[in-house]
């Protein structure tokens, strides 16, 4: 079989930020790296969970609202995968990202979709650890601009 992509980039050279990941059509897979690869540092089960829930439900209910096609979790445990229509440009997505994860930091209260009836999984949250990693990936995005985006 042909090796897929995503397992071409050379993950020894990927720092924490924000990438094109690859374009299919009029979807751009965005990947945003929040932990430095094989770096022994990964986001924790729980804190995964609660960030794909937030992260997620802010996209989602965002003026690209239309746009979103995915926001999920990279097995690795390294960051995520936003997929977005290419109707958002490169600075529109960075904006998204950055307005996500302040929305992440400083969210207090219920975790959205974290009841029994509405996740598969709702006992396994950590809203402390992924408030920290929103924060510390918004200091990471703060320059950030669309020449970044190339791997």
């Amino acid at each position: 079989m042909e090796k897929i992509a995503s397992f071409t980039v050379d993950h020894d050279r990927l720092e924490k930020g924000m990438y094109i990941s690859r374009v299919d059509g009029d979807v751009i897979t965005y990947d945003i790296r929040m932990k430095k690869p094989n770096g022994g540092d990964y986001l924790g089960y729980a804190e995964l969970h609660t960030f794909e829930h937030l992260f997620a439900t802010y996209a989602r209910n965002s003026i690209y609202r239309d746009s979103v096609v995915y926001v999920g979790p990279m097995g690795c445990r390294t960051g995520f995968y936003l997929l977005l229509r290419d109707a958002v440009s490169g600075n529109e997505a960075i904006s998204l990202v950055r307005q996500s994860f302040d929305f992440i930091s400083g969210f207090e209260g219920e975790i959205p979709g974290s009841q029994r009836r509405e996740c598969g999984n709702y006992l396994e949250h950590d809203l402390a650890g992924a408030r920290k990693t929103a924060a510390d990936m918004l200091d990471v995005l703060k320059n950030w601009n669309t020449e970044n985006l190339a791997y």
